[in-house]
């Protein structure tokens, strides 16, 4: 009789057996092949949640599972520690961001490791830590000699509950992607970096990212937003003027009834400008963000400057109009609307009683009701009339490339990364101001290198809105590093995505003081042409995180940090975990474990599966689960109950199956473990049925199991380990078969129930520990068996079985099925016009 599981003193003692023989410690000595494993590092936010559970999870399969087939296996884990959050804790409890942000770092990690990951803690940093941005700061700084930084005035994004600029990426439908609070236009000064410059190379490189979900390069691709098209002028009437347009169909031109400039173009102003009205437009238009999203929803509005502009081939006039759906950041700023064929320019003619006039043929009815904007032959175009979508676009090109009033281009929805953040807890940008009056002064200079890093004050005070850096009494005022005069610092920190374009590298060298990381170690870990081989995080991350980070390892690269163009070679997007909803007769929340501690439920309504959210109430702890259940049951339902790339739903039941699972597997082994043979019993001799199905079992699953993880598919690799405990149970011989099956079966659980494979491991005798073993290698011939079963079809219908060799030849199925008395009832008195044999699969006769 086996002595019962005690899951939490198994588990304590396993991690201190990995963590005293510094298991999971690995360095570029090692003549294994290298394989970096990294989940996305999260942010201290104080907690984990099952979120995590599910991606560290996940990770540590790859990890562990990588590790057992010989290779040398990087997994580090940091955090993503900068950010409004902490600034906001801060002001909420009266603490300091960084004592916020460590003390979290410390219970975020006390929580983690009691999962089992095979983590290299030694690896370990937050991106608050001086060590670590002192190097981003150098970056920026190699950035800005190279063009890739630059400053300039630009209408932003403004978050006005955070008090600071939002990336175009971070507006979410017009709001702030963590306040949810709708977004404003200012004009700010700003620092920059050029993406724009590699938005070709970062198109381009998606090809050859063959390991990312074809979704996330599809969301990439759209985002960087290729087109080609026509820029070329119009000259306003009256005027030596001309406004500059570019457009993705020219082919339409002649259906132009307006031209439309954005609010911040040059030309507005000079249009516009003391114009009854126009100033309350603009604050209108400043109401809204300057993302694409946040335009295309917003009311469309108009001011109509009275001046017309001459078109280009027709020689008519349309009137000029400022318009808050026109970005200045796209193309030229300068748009013709043609109603007929596009939405928004319809929307904005029909409040403006602008004329619609269609000239591409199509599926509809006149008086138009919508703009009909699908590809056709042209119509009122004079000589484009009769020509498809693309030749008469190519035709309006060639016209004006011919009469020198325009040229065909290639233009970018990307836009330049917006950097600047005017909070406190961020890496500060390392800038002086050097002013000294009448623009006198040495303008922007860089912190010298021996200067760096540029901390942040500790005395900080938060009793005033905006940003405290700028407010700070005297840690902004310097020397200029050039002149010696009075100076002042940049008060702005660098966007938060900053720092996690990067980490990846850093963990390759954490140490080291001097660069980011060496040669030889980038070199090792993340070579030219490599990257990290797993990634693993969520598919919201695909054109914020993701596509910084793409462009900060070819910057990166230029600068001759590294020689790798790209960060990630492999990418897994997991799903959701989603819980039931649970609200009470008042309609208020409460929580899952509320919930099953009641005695009477029966008031409590119970809502449909939402995602896990803090601010619902209805998060489950993953601390209580492991406490209870432990980390290994944990970790098998997390895997088991979906594919992980959908979305899991938390239930009771599935973590409780989940421990009885484990409960069954440490009794399958404790009651055979005295009864079989030594360790290293070989098998011998001629074996009966039984034990061969059993050996072809193991080596079915080790098989099947490893192509699993190798391909995501956890739960299809959890549902072979189940049905290969079954046939282990159901053989009933203590032989050398049993062992070598039982041996098996605990490497494969390895990677999914790491304490519990141990101490199976040591039951059945080994005196190494198991996270130092080999995957075990299939004998692939064990796979083929002796005989196969086929069915016997008449005219489709099966009518019988028989037992032929694999590789039996047709005369021998011919007999085989001919002698069946149910197929010979079938086909008697009847001619066989067809007899159809596939070796293996199929045998059919045809008769009539």
């Amino acid at each position: 009789m086996s002595e019962k599981y005690n899951i939490r003193e198994t588990e304590e003692k396993w991690r201190a057996a990995w963590a005293k023989a510094n298991v999971f410690s690995v360095d570029e000595s090692s003549d294994k092949p290298k394989y970096y494993v990294l989940e996305m590092f999260p942010y201290p936010s104080g907690r984990i949640h099952v979120g995590h559970v599910r991606n560290y999870t996940l990770g540590d399969v790859v990890a562990r599972y990588k590790n057992a087939r010989g290779f040398n296996v990087m997994h580090p884990m940091g955090w993503d520690a900068f950010g409004l959050p902490a600034e906001n804790a801060a002001i909420e409890n009266n603490r300091h961001p960084g004592e916020w942000t460590h003390a979290n770092i410390d219970i975020m990690r006390t929580q983690l490791q009691p999962m089992g990951l095979s983590i290299d803690w030694s690896r370990e940093f937050a991106t608050c830590d001086p060590d670590y941005y002192r190097h981003e700061q150098k970056m920026f700084l190699d950035f800005l000699a190279r063009g890739i930084a630059y400053r300039k005035e630009s209408v932003v994004n403004w978050d006005p509950v955070d008090n600071t600029v939002l990336a175009n990426e971070q507006v979410i439908n017009g709001k702030g992607w963590r306040t949810g609070a709708p977004v404003e236009r200012r004009t700010l000064n700003q620092w920059f970096l050029k993406i724009t410059d590699y938005a070709e190379e970062l198109l381009d490189g998606l090809d050859n990212l063959p390991g990312w979900p074809e979704k996330v390069r599809i969301m990439q691709k759209n985002w960087i937003g290729k087109s080609s098209g026509l820029q070329f002028k119009w000259d306003l009437v009256d005027s030596d003027e001309q406004i500059e347009v570019y457009t993705t169909r020219p082919d339409t031109l002649f259906g132009a009834s307006f031209l439309a400039l954005a609010p911040d173009h040059p030309m507005s102003e000079k249009l516009a400008g003391g114009k009854n009205g126009f100033e309350d437009f603009l604050k209108e238009c400043q109401s809204t963000g300057t993302s694409e999203e946040a335009i295309a929803q917003a009311d469309k509005l108009g001011f109509d400057t009275s001046y017309k502009a001459t078109h280009p081939l027709l020689g008519r006039e349309v009137p000029v109009y400022i318009a808050n759906f026109i970005l200045m950041d796209y193309g030229t700023g300068a748009v013709f609307g043609v109603p007929a064929h596009d939405q928004r320019d319809f929307d904005f003619a029909s409040k403006y009683g602008l004329e619609i006039l269609p000239v591409i043929d199509g599926d509809y009815d006149l008086p138009l009701k919508d703009a009909y904007s699908e590809p056709g032959k042209n119509i009122n175009s004079q000589w484009l009339d009769g020509l498809d979508t693309e030749t008469a676009k190519d035709a309006v090109i060639k016209k004006c490339e011919d009469g020198d009033t325009g040229f065909g281009t290639t233009q970018y929805r990307l836009r330049d990364w917006g950097i600047s953040r005017q909070r406190y807890w961020g890496c500060p940008i390392p800038i002086i101001y050097c002013d000294q009056g009448n623009g006198a002064g040495c303008g922007a200079v860089p912190v010298p290198e021996d200067q760096l890093p540029v901390t942040l004050p500790e005395d900080v005070s938060f009793d005033k809105p905006g940003n405290p850096l700028a407010h700070h009494p005297t840690w902004k005022n310097v020397l200029c590093p050039s002149c010696g005069n009075d100076a002042t610092r940049e008060t702005d920190t660098f966007d938060t995505f900053f720092e996690s374009s990067w980490y990846q590298f850093r963990y390759c060298d954490p140490k080291n003081e001097s660069l980011p990381l060496s040669k030889d170690k980038a070199n090792y870990w993340m070579p030219a042409g490599g990257g990290v081989e797993q990634y693993i995080g969520g598919v919201e991350h695909a054109v914020l995180h993701l596509l910084y980070a793409r462009f900060f390892t070819k910057a990166m690269r230029d600068c001759g940090l590294i020689e790798t163009s790209e960060p990630f070679t492999g990418l897994f997007t997991q799903g959701m975990v989603t819980h039931e909803t649970y609200t009470n007769a008042d309609g208020k929340w409460i929580t899952p474990a509320d919930y099953d501690a009641m005695d009477d439920n029966s008031a409590i309504t119970v809502g449909p599966t939402i995602k896990m959210s803090k601010s619902k109430k209805n998060v489950v702890d993953p601390e209580d689960i492991m406490d209870a259940y432990g980390a290994d049951a944990a970790r098998l339902f997390i895997l088991s109950d979906s594919p992980p790339e959908r979305d899991l739903e938390w239930t009771e039941s599935g973590i409780e199956g989940a421990w009885r699972f484990i409960n069954k597997l440490h009794r399958m082994v404790g009651e055979m473990k005295e009864s079989l043979p030594p360790v290293g019993t070989e098998i011998s001799g001629d074996l009966d049925d039984a034990a061969g199905e059993l050996r072809r079992m193991t080596h079915k699953s080790i098989i099947g199991i490893a192509e699993d993880i190798e391909n995501f598919h956890m739960n299809k690799a959890v549902a072979r380990m189940r049905e290969f405990s079954n046939a282990i149970t159901g053989y009933k011989e203590r032989d050398a078969v049993m062992r070598e099956a039982l041996e098996s079966f605990i490497i494969l659980i390895n990677p999914m129930m790491p304490h519990l494979a141990e101490e199976l491991w040591q039951m059945m005798g080994h005196k190494t520990m198991l996270v130092e073993q080999l995957w075990p290698n299939a004998d692939e011939t064990l796979l083929t068996t002796d005989i196969v079963t086929l069915g016997v079809q008449v005219n489709g219908k099966v009518r019988a079985s028989i037992d032929l060799a694999p590789d039996a030849s047709e005369e021998e199925a011919k007999a085989a099925a001919l002698a069946q008395d149910n197929v010979q009832k079938f086909i008697e008195g009847k001619k066989m016009r067809k007899f159809i044999y596939v070796p293996g699969r199929v045998v059919n006769m045809v008769v009539a």
